[in-house]
């Protein structure tokens, strides 16, 4: 096992690409944001609405930017033309919102860091969106859930 951004010399490098096979990629990732529980029900109370509009909605926008623009982001990223970013957005308790990013494309690369870099913004999206209400809110876990399509596969088969 080595990594695969570094030279023979240990200097960072792209991944060449040039000689794997083109197949269908994807990936899923999730971010959770933890609020205290009263503004958990404001929100919950609003539909997800605050002073600066539509909380969901936003965040979705702003998320499915920033998977498109991850190259520009993360240094060794290849610029991919996405084919599909999809969000879910949910509580998944009284004080949890989970946030699951899933890309797609058919390239010779993946879309993990893509798909990472949506929920990531968007949960980022989500803590601008409702700081006006607490300071306390947490950004947690951010995490691939699943990837298909490469070399390896991670995570559960859809």
């Amino acid at each position: 096992m080595s990594l695969t951004h570094l030279d023979a010399e240990g200097r960072p490098r792209m991944v060449d690409v040039g000689d794997k096979a083109v197949t269908a990629r994807r990936a899923v990732a999730q971010a959770r944001v933890r609020f205290p529980p009263d503004v958990a029900a404001e929100l919950l109370r609003t539909g997800m609405r605050g002073k600066k509009g539509a909380i969901v909605d936003t965040a979705i926008v702003a998320g499915t930017m920033a998977a498109k623009r991850t190259h520009e982001l993360i240094p060794f990223c290849h610029p991919l033309a996405i084919e599909r970013c999809d969000f879910t957005v949910e509580f998944v308790s009284e004080t949890e919102l989970a946030i699951r990013c899933e890309v797609a494309l058919t390239h010779k690369t993946g879309v993990e860091m893509e798909a990472l870099t949506g929920a990531s913004v968007a949960a980022l999206t989500v803590y601008d969106m409702c700081k006006a209400l607490s300071h306390e809110i947490v950004i947690a876990e951010v995490r691939l859930i699943e990837k298909s399509g490469g070399r390896r596969d991670v995570g559960a088969k859809s």
